[in-house]
């Protein structure tokens, strides 16, 4: 494969973590109005996604979210056995409350950076199996020259059941797509968890490309959104929380999930997609790929960032 090939293939990389990993707080935020009907469920899922040690857990700061503006690394974990696994996707989300706004960055998980704590430079998805999240937030506060406040992080196979807990989602496929075994029709289809990560994935089987992907999963998540605003998701609460407090950690306290729900139909639609488009690929003496970022885009959006955050970076322009 051509160098740029392995580009294209690393910048168009599927972003079905994205879908996943927002649904932990968009299950968090509406479920977060009625969790005194599931009191001791929702305690036991927030003790577990609330660890403690040196090794996994970041001090929950002492942020208001529904009033400060805060920061959010979302990570995707992919941990398979006899492994500590890594971070197949992380993202950076900033909150203004007061402005009524979201900014989304998407860090490419080849990105050549110093991993903090470890003394080396490698890439980015590393950090994780050398020191956990919290080597992970160091490493991504260095790269950004942003503040970290919260993290949540995500163990991807065992959450993919929480499609099944909640019911088949249901989408209107606009062409017909075939994968292997896996066969969507052009129509209404109604997909369980193993087969909506494979409608998300799909890429070569689609002449848009990624585009298509991209519209897939953006049906995706509206379908995960109609889900979790529907009153019988009552009835699923206890499996609900079970399947978030196996497979999510993360440093909210139970207080500031709570607070969430207020900014919930603030926020939905007022999203800023940000991404890194004028970096390169390179193969270094080692054999492995990596994303370089361009320095000037990197301190435009770390600008931007801190910005959005009312905060300074620690690197003046």
């Amino acid at each position: 494969m051509t160098e740029k090939k392995l580009r294209t293939t690393h910048k168009k990389r599927s972003k079905m973590t994205k879908i996943i990993l927002w649904t932990v707080l968009i299950l968090a935020i509406v479920l977060g109005g009625t969790v005194f009907y599931y009191y001791n469920s929702f305690q036991n899922a927030m003790s577990k996604m609330n660890p403690t040690g040196d090794s996994i857990a970041k001090e929950i700061p002492d942020i208001l979210p529904h009033i400060d503006p805060f920061s959010v690394l979302l990570l995707g974990i992919d941990e398979r056995e006899n492994d500590t696994g890594r971070t197949d996707t992380m993202i950076v989300v900033t909150v203004n409350p007061d402005l009524g706004t979201m900014k989304m960055l998407s860090i490419p998980r080849d990105s050549r950076v110093e991993i903090v704590g470890n003394g080396t430079t490698e890439k980015i998805n590393h950090a994780y199996a050398r020191g956990g999240i919290p080597m992970s937030i160091a490493t991504v506060e260095e790269a950004l020259d942003i503040p970290i406040d919260f993290y949540v992080g995500v163990n991807m196979e065992g959450f993919l059941s929480i499609i099944d807990v909640l019911g088949n989602i249901e989408v209107n496929n606009d062409m017909e797509l075939i994968r292997n075994e896996y066969k969507f029709p052009k129509g209404e289809i109604s997909l369980n968890g193993d087969e909506a990560l494979i409608f998300s994935r799909i890429r070569y089987e689609d002449p848009r490309g990624d585009f298509g992907r991209q519209l897939r999963q953006k049906q995706l998540l509206e379908a995960l959104f109609a889900k979790a605003k529907n009153p019988t998701i009552l009835l699923k609460l206890d499996d609900i929380f079970e399947v978030l407090g196996d497979n999510v950690s993360m440093n909210f306290s139970q207080k500031q999930i709570l607070n969430l729900q207020k900014l919930y139909g603030k926020l939905d639609k007022n999203i800023e997609q940000l991404q890194f488009e004028k970096g390169d690929g390179i193969r270094k003496k080692d054999g492995l790929w990596y994303y370089i970022f361009d320095d000037e885009e990197l301190q435009e959006i770390s600008t931007k960032l801190n910005a959005h955050l009312e905060a300074s970076p620690s690197i003046e322009p």
